[in-house]
């Protein structure tokens, strides 16, 4: 196992594997989920983001998590500690496959890996990048405690303007 499987009420967050890939593949295909976490893409290049995700926990001990519903078992999106070379901080991300919208597990999940982050990654500080039209995330990000910071350009290939809201781990724990 790549690292840890952390549990919540409703969820499980574990490193991402293979049997992740149908599910993350259907996700990536709708257009509307994927609207702002990279847009829509064929099972193809699904594949590749899965390897760099799984990658990304082989070389630096973290990523993003796979997100299970505890009460179906369904693998539901990915969240998590985020912090690609060129990236504008160490970020806490989500993205939710449509089904899981709306049951604020996303904030559950986020909650769960903003608490690792800082207590077993030893995390000072953390960001959520979001895209400037997807109010829901930036509604989640202020209910975490983030403030916004200001705007940045994602590195390639994104080359993207994002909002960044965050918070230090003091202000984490204060609010906790």
């Amino acid at each position: 196992m790549l690292g840890p499987t952390l549990e919540t009420d409703r969820l499980i967050l574990r490193p991402p594997g293979i049997e992740d890939f149908d599910a993350w593949g259907e996700m990536m295909e709708d257009e509307e989920t994927a609207r702002y976490i990279g847009g829509a893409m064929p099972r193809a290049t699904v594949f590749r983001v899965l390897a760099t995700m799984t990658g990304h926990w082989a070389l630096l001990g973290f990523g993003m998590f796979s997100v299970i519903e505890k009460a179906s078992g369904r693998w539901i999106g990915r969240l998590g500690p985020w912090y690609p070379d060129g990236w504008p901080g160490r970020e806490v991300g989500w993205g939710l496959a449509r089904p899981a919208w709306g049951k604020s597990y996303a904030r559950e999940g986020a909650t769960a890996a903003m608490d690792w982050a800082f207590d077993h990654l030893g995390w000072t500080d953390v960001i959520h990048c979001v895209d400037p039209r997807n109010e829901n995330s930036i509604a989640l990000a202020q209910r975490l405690g983030s403030d916004y910071r200001g705007m940045a350009t994602l590195p390639p290939p994104f080359n993207t303007e994002v909002l960044t809201y965050g918070q230090t781990r003091e202000q984490w724990r204060s609010r906790r």
